[in-house]
């Protein structure tokens, strides 16, 4: 049995121990903060550039439209799948993998479906059973728009080029701390502008619609 000096130490060893975790917890919650600010300051602005893409497109004659929004027979999809390079994370990684899987066996069997990962967790679970077009882990390492703008681009010029004739992204929408919700998000070919979005809208373009198209 420990004696009581014994006892005083580890009582001291946990305090230690206590205040360590206290100050970890604390600057984990400023940098989740920070984080989710950012989330939720970008996404008015993504949502309003979405719908203005998809005014645009729905105003443009059919002969003017850009190569961005022509629909094709859908033979080849690429899934763009969004997971971390790290895990611990709960059902995070798990939920964007297990939708994938459920796409391409629901949404496009029988259909020739390619994968791009964007996180080392994703790749190696999804490499094992599916064809994997390129693995881009290494973009956390550096997370700036000029660096996924890159990855945009090149999927961008699959399409166009005919490689692909849909390519979707599959992510973790951020609702809270505690709560993500999956997503299934064309990407291109553009969707045409839903019911309750306004294709009229009077928008000023400079040089031209097709020019900014």
């Amino acid at each position: 049995m420990a004696n009581l000096k014994e006892i005083r130490n580890r009582i001291t060893s946990i305090g230690s121990t206590m205040q360590i975790t206290s100050a970890m917890k604390m600057v984990s919650a400023a940098k989740l903060k920070k984080a989710q600010d950012a989330i939720t300051a970008m996404r008015p602005y993504s949502s309003k550039l979405t719908e203005l893409l998809q005014s645009l497109s729905a105003t443009l004659d059919s002969d003017a439209g850009g190569a961005y929004s022509t629909q094709r027979e859908v033979n080849k999809v690429l899934l763009v799948t969004i997971t971390s390079n790290r895990g611990l994370c709960g059902g995070f990684n798990s939920s964007v993998i297990k939708e994938t899987v459920k796409t391409i066996k629901n949404t496009y069997n029988g259909v020739s479906v390619d994968i791009l990962t964007i996180g080392k967790k994703g790749n190696d679970i999804l490499s094992k059973e599916y064809s994997i077009l390129e693995n881009r882990n290494d973009l956390f390492d550096d997370l700036t728009f000029e660096n996924v703008a890159v990855v945009a681009e090149q999927l961008m010029d699959l399409y166009v080029d005919g490689v692909y004739d849909k390519i979707e992204i599959i992510y973790n929408r951020f609702k809270n701390a505690a709560t993500q919700i999956v997503q299934v998000e064309q990407f291109l070919p553009i969707q045409p502008a839903e019911k309750d979005v306004d294709a009229n809208m009077d928008y000023i373009f400079e040089p031209s619609k097709e020019v900014s198209y």
